[in-house]
């Protein structure tokens, strides 16, 4: 069993006395008679607990002797006296007291008061040791995992118990014994978060505790538009869904409160804004209520701003106080920042958006690069990768009917929705507002990855979402734009730049404007009546210029106009194609299908520029087409299966009619 040292420093013979009796029931004390004896023991000996009058408790006297696990008892009879020298200690030490009153026995409360302070050893000592052992392997991790709970348990409790000392020292005790379990039931909040939703419950907990009629959490971001800014998570109570977030971001250079709280990592309370310079145009313009006072304080993680709280308007009886907050409101804002820091951290909120719980653009493209360009410095053969954009479609006409926070719970539904959609190795981010990214990788062409994109937009028009009765066409859907690209697409050294990202993100821009039926630069007039307008669809870009042996274009050549490789829409739809060959009657099925021709797979591959019968079932009827083959490839270099490209040829006003009559009804199915 662990020897407990406690070192007792008293003038008074009686008095040690008493203190060595209490100390000898359960602990080994040493007493001591002069200070100049006190450096050597505690360099000889770990001394759990001291105990000192209030003449010789001064910090000063002893920073330079113990260490910050050791806990302190001042035992004096000059109550005024023994709260200054308890001023004098720092809040990561603890230091309790015993008042000696005549007439009163000192040993059942100092009893009480030695079990307290070893305590406190206890735990600190213990939490140093998890410190020291939280690089285990991830198999001990698992193991010590209810220990780290437990402590992280203690260690709250001693947090309310140094607050609760700090508010006692400068307000009345019996303030805060009302507000204690306010309080604590914040701090259960924040630790039993999982996701942002719940972490961000305390919100209207805050706001009810220290009487503010509004609230806002900010996180540091970082971009090429505005470099280092403030972005809320939460502005004045309300989730940012909205693209406009440009109203709400505060630049850190700027003069503004929140951006000065973050250059300088230090509080601000201020109740009269009257000519502050720092009162910008967000607080004048965006708030619900006017601003009268504010209160701000950073939230810090390792010595790192990473964000700010701010709070609006002190009250009673929703009339703002002209006093505005106080010092105990700042000092408990401040305590609990310390804690949402943590579990901002644990919750990984600079990865990840607060509303969705997916990643923030920026990070979904660090990851991106990192992946691609680490296969290249390995010189890890891959297939292709596809970038593919979506959005809602009329989203505007479910928040305008519905309200924004039934649209916040759609966005939140429809992510998870999103994540169960794509593959173990793919990434999605949400990109802005309604519109999400993809990154699939491993696809081996266009086609293959609008199918697996199908499969995504499937996904969304098959799940019931709340209130898409009243969408048009009576349904929740997603329309789709998709680009394909490699490693052999980049220039130089093949080292996948932000850059190159751009501009595959513009290219599923393009293509999703066609997807949702818009204008675009990419087809000319002439081709306009076959551009896809009913939205809930996948449209792929495809460029003109690749070539086999792809060379990437100036940026002059960038300006021309690109078109489609065919002149008609493509449906991705398998049916049965039969085609003569040798002779012999093979069947195969198609990939996808138009107007103008069809791409199938088969078995074998079929000799290019050769005019070919085939026989399509469309639906129930069977139509016999005559073709061209205009390629026929391997599917894989290690595949035995082949795609084959055919032109229709020498089509009739009939066959046009069955074709597009399969097309509709193909479509019809789809939404039904």
């Amino acid at each position: 069993m662990t020897q407990i040292n406690i070192l007792v420093y008293v003038s008074g013979v009686d008095l040690a006395r008493k203190v060595v009796s209490v100390c000898e029931k359960e602990y080994l004390p040493t007493v001591v008679k002069s200070f100049e004896e006190i450096p050597s023991l505690i360099a000889n000996h770990d001394f759990w607990a001291i105990i000192v009058e209030s003449n010789s408790s001064d910090y000063d006297l002893w920073k330079e002797l113990i260490k910050p696990d050791c806990s302190i008892i001042i035992i004096g009879q000059n109550e005024a006296e023994i709260y200054q020298r308890l001023l004098t200690w720092p809040v990561y030490h603890q230091v309790d007291y015993l008042l000696e009153k005549e007439g009163q026995p000192i040993e059942p409360i100092l009893s009480q008061r030695l079990k307290t302070a070893v305590h406190h050893s206890r735990v600190k000592r213990e939490w140093a040791q998890f410190q020291q052992t939280i690089s285990l392997s991830s198999a001990r991790a698992r193991e010590v995992f209810k220990e780290i709970s437990e402590i992280k348990r203690l260690i709250n409790e001693h947090y309310l118990r140094e607050l609760e000392k700090r508010i006692s020292l400068e307000a009345s005790y019996v303030w805060y014994q009302r507000e204690r379990q306010k309080i604590e039931n914040i701090i259960r909040k924040i630790y039993s978060a999982n996701d942002v939703n719940t972490l961000l419950e305390i919100v209207p907990d805050i706001k009810e505790l220290l009487k503010a009629q509004g609230m806002t959490i900010y996180l540091i971001e970082e971009n090429e538009t505005l470099g280092q800014h403030l972005k809320p998570i939460i502005w004045d109570d309300t989730f940012i869904t909205h693209p406009e977030t440009f109203k709400y971001v505060a630049k850190l250079d700027a003069p503004d409160f929140a951006a000065e709280v973050a250059r300088h990592g230090q509080e601000i309370n201020i109740a009269d804004l009257s000519y502050d310079k720092r009162f910008s145009l967000r607080y004048q313009h965006n708030l619900k209520k006017p601003l009268k006072n504010i209160l701000g304080v950073p939230i810090i993680y390792e010595n790192q701003v990473i964000g700010v709280i701010e709070l609006y308007n002190k009250h009673f009886m929703d009339n703002p106080l002209a006093e505005g907050f106080t010092r105990e409101d700042q000092q408990i804002l401040s305590g609990l920042s310390e804690h949402i820091g943590i579990a901002m951290t644990k919750l990984n909120l600079i990865q990840y958006d607060a509303l969705t719980g997916l990643l923030r653009a920026e990070p979904f493209f660090d990851r991106i690069i990192q992946k691609i360009n680490s296969m290249s410095k390995r010189k890890v053969e891959e297939r292709s990768f596809a970038m593919v954009m979506g959005d809602v479609d009329w989203f505007k006409n479910y928040n305008d009917r519905n309200g924004h926070e039934a649209g916040n719970r759609l966005l939140q539904e429809l992510a998870a929705i999103l994540k169960q959609s794509v593959r173990e190795n793919d990434l999605i981010c949400r990109y802005g507002g309604e519109e999400f990214l993809f990154f699939l990788s491993g696809v081996g062409n266009l086609e293959e990855a609008c199918q697996l994109t199908e499969r995504i937009r499937k996904n969304v028009e098959d799940h019931y979402f709340p209130y898409q009765e009243f969408q048009p066409r009576n349904n929740l859907t997603m329309s789709f734009g998709v680009t394909i690209f490699s490693r052999r697409n980049f220039s130089g050294d093949g080292q996948l730049t932000r850059e190159d990202l751009k501009n595959l993100v513009h290219e599923c821009d393009l293509a999703l404007a066609e997807a949702k039926g818009k204008e675009t630069w990419r087809l000319p007039p002439s081709e306009a009546q076959d551009r896809p307008t009913d939205k809930n669809t996948v449209v792929a870009f495809s460029r003109d210029w690749e070539t086999e042996n792809y060379r990437r274009p100036t940026a002059a050549y960038r300006e021309k106009l690109y078109r489609e490789k065919r002149h008609f829409q493509r449906h991705y739809t398998s049916t049965i194609i039969m085609f003569r060959d040798n002779g012999q009657l093979r069947v195969g099925k198609t990939i996808n299908l138009s107007l103008g021709g069809a791409k199938i797979l088969s078995e074998k591959p079929l000799p290019a520029s050769r005019p070919t019968e085939v026989i399509l079932i469309l639906g129930k009827k069977a139509r016999p087409l005559l073709s061209e083959v205009v390629y026929s490839e391997k599917t894989s270099p290690d595949s035995t299966t082949f795609y084959t490209g055919l032109k229709f040829k020498e089509l009739t006003p009939e066959d046009f009619q069955i074709l597009e009559s399969y097309f509709e009804d193909a479509k019809a199915e789809t939404f039904n």
